[in-house]
């Protein structure tokens, strides 16, 4: 059945004063009874607030009655609850016989908070009542002229009723205080505090800390169940029902609890000392629970790590007890490992100090062998020769590569791979190397981690110890290969002082040879030391495994037994990165070029074996001794595709500068590194630094080749992808002779820059005499006819401006070309002297060279030159 009324009707009809403000203390609506006692307009209300629709003061706007209107309105928005002002002062419009007046009343206020559904005040809601002649006849009762001799018992009782008003409104006012400051201690109080009401515990009232603790959410009014649902089935809900029941309190310590603090979130665990005390009436009935705790969280995470860090410290006590009851025997070992490492980097260092010249002597024997392979093709004995000392070149070079590995010195290039995946591409490579009277097994854990190694180096730490295996298994037995997931904890790093605590993936290769005897075992990491008869090992299989791990930053362990076998176990850091592709190995035909590549080598034997071995496979050759004369090279504006630079370079430049600074210049041009030891310039914590290519010497004369060709068809690559710039269209060249050559006097004081114009002009058909100086320019003007002179201005005797203005003096027909990288250098006068000279600018390309020869041939004849005396 309908209601006869609705909330607004009964709002409108209510004969108590009402009115409704938002958060921003404006008025959104007021009854009639409000309008009535304030002689206002709704209209002129609506959107204004009542200090600005009824200023108590307009001339002290933070009078006593406005501040006290302000502070009950910030209370009710602060702590949302009602605010009660027994009586205030403040001056309204009053309709009258005579029209409306303004004058001071007196009221009593209730200010009520509506709030919203997050638990915010939305809006407040005003209730008051005039009770000015109430004031009035108080103060009437107070004054000194109120006489009681004219009233007799009525003025009396008149009294006394009221000055028990009074006393009443006092007492209300004193219990309002004293309300307000109860509440403002149960807000503040430091710990959680709520009221629950009846059998469904509803809650009547939660403190801040409490709202803190369950996460703020809207709580009042209902029960427990309905309000933190999560709660259930973790014993709290029954503890409250016991507690209303049997009317005894529960006092809890240190007990667990889920919550969920945010919609939707994670469950989060909190620990709670507190006490469920049951609220007792007067008849001993229990209608509530009163709930009063501390969030003990913190605290007891910080004893449950006080605890584990005191039972670690127990058990590192317990620990080095028993070290120190070992101590002799440890500090035999620790002297022991001492020397061990002493001699081992004694050997590594010695080893890294004699690579770098070793390989080069290869390099240089290698190369000469591989030029003479093709001076002697179809020579069948030379052949084999030749062959056979190739062979000891690859040897040598193996030996090299493994005293480096085993010293920790030579350049990783580590990818991401996948353990497993190398050892199942490795299978029937093993299986030919071993035999068929050897058994291989290879055993791979599920979810194995991804490892980041060298690819090349790790496969032959496979193989060689593979091969290791069947020899001491006499060639018939079983290996095992193991691939899985480890963790070497504090324990086992503090037990191994070389082991950092982690993940890693290990690698174990297990035989069921003869083993090693405790003797053999410790020093079976030493270079040089073998079991083997005479003749069959080098000694160094074992060492450069251990080199490679410990410069890949794994760790290697050797388990084994007399009689049942050896197992090596390698564990490598594991990584998070994708396993990445292994690269193709060049397998394909040996291709040579027509690009320039210039060659950076301070041993001539290996510069001229170099040298001549890329000339052959087409390539236009620049050489330089050094990264100094390199660099001249380079910003003379001569073109320049490659850079094949060695690392270790005597003088100022080395070779990662000179790299860098030939980037700059030239961006596109490619840089490989060569070195038979690169020490740290491009190396760095045992790995190559990002974007370095590296060919280590000796390399053959093949690999040389596919790698130059791969980097130079890479910058192909790139120079396609670049946005397509039309040439500059340059003048034909005129032919001053049948075959269009020219006779050059080149000079220039700088022999790498020399050499390697020289070689451009004499490939563009010229023929060319180069100089170093202006006095040997005009010796050889003297001897021999030339058709023009190419000279630089900065030379160590008479500048070249000055040679060219002697020599067109002597010789009008010879054309000049100066070259120099200052515009200035060549002055106006000499402009004009000089009428047919070529400026060409430094740095210049092989593009700028041409055209300032064609553009100087112009006006060279047909015929030589009439030499002047």
């Amino acid at each position: 059945m309908q209601a006869p009324f609705d909330f607004q009707t009964l709002f409108e009809l209510s004969p108590n004063p009402y009115m409704l403000l938002d958060r921003e203390l404006r008025y959104v609506t007021a009854n009639s009874a409000y309008l009535r006692v304030t002689a206002s307009r709704l209209e002129n209300l609506v959107g204004r607030t009542p200090f600005d629709a009824f200023p108590h003061d307009p001339d002290d706007p933070a009078n006593a009655s406005t501040r006290m209107l302000r502070d009950s309105f910030r209370r009710v928005l602060t702590e949302r609850v009602p605010d009660t002002l027994a009586i205030i002062p403040y001056r309204v419009p009053r309709q009258t016989d005579g029209g409306v007046v303004l004058e001071e009343r007196y009221w009593s206020a209730t200010h009520t908070p509506l709030l919203d559904g997050r638990g915010e005040v939305a809006f407040i809601l005003q209730h008051t009542m005039d009770v000015t002649e109430l004031h009035q006849l108080k103060q009437a009762v107070r004054g000194p002229e109120t006489s009681l001799d004219g009233g007799g018992p009525r003025t009396q009782l008149m009294s006394g009723v009221l000055a028990r008003a009074q006393a009443v409104q006092e007492a209300n006012r004193v219990l309002d205080d004293e309300r307000r400051h109860l509440r403002r201690l149960f807000e503040q109080a430091p710990g959680f505090m709520c009221s629950l009401k009846g059998p469904e515990h509803v809650f009547e009232l939660a403190n801040r800390s409490y709202l803190q603790l369950v996460g703020h959410r809207d709580l009042l009014g209902k029960t427990v169940r309905e309000a933190l649902p999560e709660v259930a089935g973790q014993g709290f809900f029954e503890l409250l029902d016991r507690v209303f029941t049997t009317g005894e309190p529960f006092v809890g310590h240190n007990m667990g609890l889920q919550l969920q603090r945010e919609p939707g979130g994670p469950l989060v665990e909190a620990f709670l000392d507190f006490v469920y005390q049951p609220v007792i009436e007067a008849d001993g009935s229990v209608s509530g629970i009163f709930v009063q705790g501390h969030d003990m969280t913190a605290q007891k995470r910080a004893e449950d790590e006080l605890s584990r860090h005191r039972e670690h410290l127990e058990e590192l006590v317990r620990e080095r007890t028993r070290a120190l009851e070992e101590s002799e025997a440890e500090r035999r070992q620790a002297e022991a490992a001492l020397l061990q490492a002493q001699k081992m980097e004694a050997v590594g260092k010695l080893t890294g100090g004699v690579a770098h010249d070793f390989n080069n002597l290869l390099q240089v024997v290698s190369g000469n062998l591989q030029l003479l392979q093709r001076d002697t093709v179809g020579d069948t004995r030379a052949q084999r020769r030749l062959e056979t000392a190739l062979g000891a070149v690859e040897r040598g070079a193996r030996l090299a590569s493994q005293l480096l590995a085993f010293a920790r010195r030579q350049p990783l290039a580590p990818t991401a791979l996948s353990l497993g995946r190398l050892v199942r591409d490795m299978d029937d490579l093993l299986r030919r190397a071993l035999g068929e009277d050897v058994e291989v097994e290879t055993v791979i854990a599920g979810g194995l981690w991804n490892t980041s190694v060298d690819r090349n180096q790790l496969e032959n730490v496979i193989l060689n110890l593979a091969i290791n295996a069947r020899d001491a298994m006499d060639g018939r037995g079983k290996l095992t290969i193991e691939a899985g997931n480890a963790m070497l904890d504090d324990h086992y790093a503090m037990m191994h002082p070389e082991v950092t605590a982690g993940q890693y993936v290990l690698l174990a290769i297990s035989d069921t040879g003869a083993g090693m005897t405790p003797e053999v075992m410790q020093r079976a990491f030493e270079p040089f030391f073998t079991t083997k008869p005479e003749g069959r090992g080098t000694g160094l299989g074992l060492s450069m495994v251990y080199g490679f791990v410990k410069q890949s930053g794994g760790h290697v362990k050797i388990y084994s037994e007399l009689g049942h076998g050896t197992s090596i176990k390698i564990y490598l850091p594991r990584t998070f990165q994708a396993a990445a592709q292994p690269a193709e190995a060049g397998t394909g035909p040996v291709e040579g070029g027509t690009e320039t590549i210039l060659v950076v080598e301070d041993d001539a034997a290996v510069r001229a074996t170099v040298v001549e071995v890329l000339t052959e496979l087409g390539y236009r050759v620049l050489k330089a001794h050094d990264g100094q004369s390199a660099l001249a090279v380079i910003q003379s504006g001569l073109p320049v595709d490659l850079l094949f630079t060695d690392v270790v370079m005597p003088g100022p430049v080395r070779s990662p500068e000179l790299a860098r600074l030939a980037k700059a210049h030239l961006p596109d041009i490619e840089v490989l590194f060569t070195s038979g030891y690169t020490e740290n310039a491009i190396v760095h914590g045992g790995r190559l630094d990002p974007g370095v290519s590296l060919l280590s010497k000796p390399y053959r004369r093949e690999d040389l080749a596919r790698k130059i060709r791969v980097l130079l068809r890479g910058r192909e690559q790139r120079l396609a992808a670049k946005p397509y710039r039309a040439p500059t269209p340059t003048p034909a060249p005129v032919e001053t002779k049948a075959n269009g050559a020219l006779r050059i006097l080149l000079v220039e004081d700088d022999a790498d820059i020399r050499e390697s114009a020289s070689e451009l002009m004499t490939d563009l058909g010229h023929t060319v005499l180069a100089v170093e100086s202006a006095e040997a320019a005009s010796e050889a003007l003297a001897k021999d006819a030339f058709d023009l002179l190419f000279t630089d201005v900065t030379l160590p005797g008479k500048s070249g401006v000055v040679l060219a203005r002697e020599a067109v003096r002597l010789y009008p027909a010879l054309r000049i070309i100066i070259a120099s990288g200052d515009s200035r250098a060549v002055s106006a006068e000499d402009g004009k002297a000089l009428e047919r000279v070529v400026l060409l600018p430094k740095p210049y390309d092989l593009n700028q060279m041409e055209r300032a020869l064609e553009q100087a041939a112009m006006d060279v004849g047909s015929s030589a030159r009439t030499r002047s005396a």
